[in-house]
């Protein structure tokens, strides 16, 4: 999920330089809205993960 926001931020990124704002604006904003997605993803799996072990451990 996080190559695909790089896609689109690459993609925001040309396309603000070429002058294409509306396409631009778009595909920042999905970049952004992909990345928060990730984290949130990788912060809940992380959180699991920490609880799990301490339960095997013990």
């Amino acid at each position: 999920m996080l190559k695909w926001a790089l896609i689109f931020a690459l993609i925001a990124i040309v396309a603000g330089a070429l002058g294409f704002t509306g396409v631009a604006g778009a595909a920042a904003l999905v970049a952004k809205i992909l990345f928060f997605i990730s984290v949130t993803i990788f912060l809940i799996l992380l959180i699991a993960a920490l609880l799990i072990a301490r339960k095997i451990s013990k």
